[in-house]
């Protein structure tokens, strides 16, 4: 029987159980899959799993059991590998089934050679998915699943000697020389170039890099959607259900941890070429590098397990329809109205004592994209907030708020220089064969603060038109256009955007609010970083449970309110039929769904869409009052 560790230490040791107990029966993966599925139930199993978004790779074991919790940035190709193999003895002619499943490299003991023309092998194919932390994810949010994290890692020298602590530099200068590691990788003294599986049936054989070589290439670009993300970027290899996964999902994966230094050989040369198709020098040199980068820099993880996340709040169950999650949901929907009203006074104080600004900032977090009808998306509402001190440290500050608030966020400062040099639209790049990515390739459910007070006076070069509309078209549409080269392809998305601007914004909004400041720190600085300490931690993880479980709430109006509302508006139309149109029907259909979920109630009530409609004449009536008083703020 296994050891309680060995399924976390040595997956591999499992997985070769029942692949011993089942041959020739095909039903041993399935056993497999069932058999962690079940640990990983007991116990908080999961905590005792190493994350690779927490611990650098060189602490982890190699071939043990690791987690990821990322998003899709792209997707390559199928590859083929060999699923069942056989190697013989030239010696004795002993001949042993092998499988090579969430391997990388073919295992033979010494003395044994793969036979490649055994009746026994059988071809199978998996999907290689590139994936990155998902971009934008809040200090927080990493903070609460490390402390939840019950895994137990650190350098230690019994399997991993020469990756004790070392830097990126020295991983790099080791693949320079994989001779140095091969014996204690390999393990059984296997051959390593008789056992590389071919390129024929494995397309990730180890491929020439140029990351460090002088007067080469730069170095290899990871492809983090925004600048200035760390992180591992992995290449995940899937064998079930892969076409249920599409880019920028956000995914959990747990699967065997392969860092081979077999897969980062530098020269062809190195190679045994006879163990190597002729059909590789199809590839071209930059999409082998990209492909097949460094173990060291992009480890590879053969997943047993995944699953789409609904959401990345640590805070939350992971699925909402278990039945310890509903009594969870219960539990913090009885003590909602208190957590409402702290954080519409947080907000309100952030919001220098605008009220008005805090309940539309409120509906604002809460919202997200519930269906699509044609071309439409419903439940989208971008919020223009108006009236911010031009080039102060104002928005600065609510973004930091927000960031505290949501799970994840970037701030867009729209300046001539961002907007006519940064990359918004993701591209294909076919020389790579990959889809380089960019600003607006975002995980579904983030926050995005567009701070629009950084504007100039200047002229938009060709990129910078491009970005505008692109971002023009991710607020109306909720989806980005990737560029093809020959074609555009529409990706949708569901991205919260928050415009902060003096005057009205240049960008489309669903709703803009002006804001009215009641206090004037004289010191902002002070005053936005005093706010935020003065919250207590265990009322900050309310407020971030409250706005992200909102969203994930069903929602529905009675045909007895529908048909209210109906008559109501068709009694504001007679009173004042030139101001009052369909759009504002939508807008303040769209303001009672949101006040109603903020509120906790999943149906439309008459009180809530009479304080809408309030809410609604409010905001408006700040904006007449600014028009006559600055005519081209409308």
């Amino acid at each position: 029987m296994p050891c309680v560790g060995d399924w976390l230490n040595n997956p591999l040791s499992i997985v070769q159980g029942f692949f011993a107990q089942n041959v020739p029966n095909s039903d041993w993966e399935k056993k497999v899959t069932e058999y962690f599925k079940e640990k990983l139930k007991e116990n908080n199993a999961t905590n005792w799993v190493p994350s690779l978004n927490d611990v650098p790779v060189h602490y982890l074991k190699p071939n043990s059991l690791v987690k990821f919790r990322c998003m899709v940035q792209d997707m390559f190709d199928p590859e083929f590998y060999m699923g069942v193999y056989e190697t013989v003895d030239p010696n004795t002619n002993a001949r042993v089934l092998h499988f090579g499943k969430y391997r990388d490299v073919a295992e033979c003991g010494p003395q044994q050679e793969i036979d490649l023309n055994s009746s026994q092998t059988v071809t199978s194919e998996r999907q290689t998915l590139y994936c990155v932390p998902v971009p934008g994810e809040s200090a927080w949010v990493k903070e609460a699943y490390i402390s939840a994290s019950q895994a137990r890692v650190s350098p230690s020298t019994s399997y991993t000697p020469s990756r004790h602590k070392r830097s990126y530099e020295e991983d790099e200068d080791m693949d320079l020389h994989p001779s140095k590691q091969k014996e204690q990788h390999m393990g059984s003294g296997a051959d390593i170039h008789g056992c590389v599986e071919p390129k024929r049936l494995e397309t990730e054989a180890p491929a020439g890099h140029h990351l460090i070589s002088p007067n080469c290439s730069p170095p290899l670009d990871l492809n983090f959607p925004l600048p200035g993300e760390k992180g591992p970027a992995c290449l995940v290899k899937v064998y079930e259900s892969w076409e249920s996964f599409k880019v920028n999902d956000v995914l959990e994966v747990y699967g065997v941890l392969s860092v081979d230094p077999v897969l980062s050989l530098v020269n062809s040369e190195e190679r045994d070429s006879s163990a190597l198709d002729p059909m590789e020098c199809m590839d071209t040199a930059e999409e082998q590098r990209v492909h097949s980068p460094p173990a060291s820099l992009v480890p590879r993880i053969h997943v047993i397990l995944a699953q789409k996340l609904q959401h990345i709040n640590p805070l939350l169950p992971a699925c909402l329809k278990e039945e310890e999650s509903k009594t969870f949901v219960s539990n913090f929907m009885s003590e909602l109205s208190p957590v409402r009203a702290e954080l519409l006074g947080f907000l309100t104080h952030a919001l220098l004592g605008d009220s008005l600004a805090a309940e539309y900032l409120i509906l604002h977090l809460i919202s997200t994209v519930y269906a699509r009808r044609d071309v439409l998306p419903l439940g989208k509402f971008t919020v223009n907030l108006s009236g911010c001190p031009r080039n102060s440290i104002f928005t600065e500050h609510i973004y930091r708020i927000i960031q505290q608030l949501v799970p994840a966020s970037h701030r867009l400062q729209m300046t001539i220089e961002n907007m006519n040099h940064s990359r918004f639209i993701p591209h294909k790049d076919y020389a790579a064969n990959r889809l380089v990515t960019g600003v607006l390739q975002l995980a579904s459910n983030t926050s995005l603060v567009v701070d629009e007070t950084q504007l100039e006076q200047g002229q938009l070069d060709t990129t910078g038109v491009h970005n505008v509309t692109a971002l023009g078209n991710l607020i109306t549409w909720q989806k980005v256009d990737y560029d093809f080269n020959y074609h555009r392809m529409e990706f949708p998305c569901n991205i919260n955007v928050l415009i902060t601007s003096e005057g009205r914004s240049l960008l489309p909004s669903d709703c803009q609010v002006h804001l009215q400041p009641q206090i004037i720190p004289p010191n902002m600085e002070e005053y936005m970083s005093s706010l935020l300490t003065a919250v207590l931690p265990s009322v900050l993880n309310k407020f971030r449970i409250y706005l992200s479980l909102l969203r994930l709430l069903d929602y529905s109006i009675s045909d007895e309110v529908t048909k209210a509302v109906e008559e109501d508006f068709v009694e504001m139309r007679k009173n004042d039929p030139e101001s009052i149109t369909a759009d504002d029907l939508h807008k303040t259909l769209l303001v009672a769904r949101f006040l109603s979920l903020s509120a906790g109630q999943t149906t439309l009530s008459r009180e809530r869409w009479l304080r809408a409609k309030q809410l609604e004449a409010q905001r408006k009536a700040r904006l007449q009052q600014q028009k006559c008083v600055n005519g081209n703020e409308l």
